[in-house]
């Protein structure tokens, strides 16, 4: 049950959940769009209309500190947004 590997929990995410019903998450690189309907159905217990998937690539990172030039680069990650039947909502904060 690994496929989803976090919720997106931002302004903008926050905002879709309340106006728009849809809310994001970062799945596995691997998965498509079948697995994680599955997924969120199971582990929500909700009824999801429509799921759209973004790829991002990682980034080269770099910094000048006092021994010289740290290169390194950001992870890329695979970004799934829900879209939620109508009357179902998915609560984050419920297990704090």
């Amino acid at each position: 049950m690994d496929i989803i590997v976090k919720p997106l929990v931002t302004e903008k995410m926050t905002h879709q959940g309340e106006t728009l019903n849809r809310y994001g998450f970062v799945v596995r690189k691997d998965v498509n769009k079948l697995q994680i309907k599955k997924a969120v159905e199971e582990m929500y217990n909700v009824t999801v209309s429509e799921v759209n998937t973004m790829r991002y690539a990682g980034k080269a990172k770099s910094r000048y500190t006092k021994s010289g030039v740290i290169q390194g680069k950001s992870p890329s990650y695979k970004k799934a947004i829900v879209t939620l039947a109508e009357g179902d909502k998915i609560d984050f904060y419920s297990n704090i």
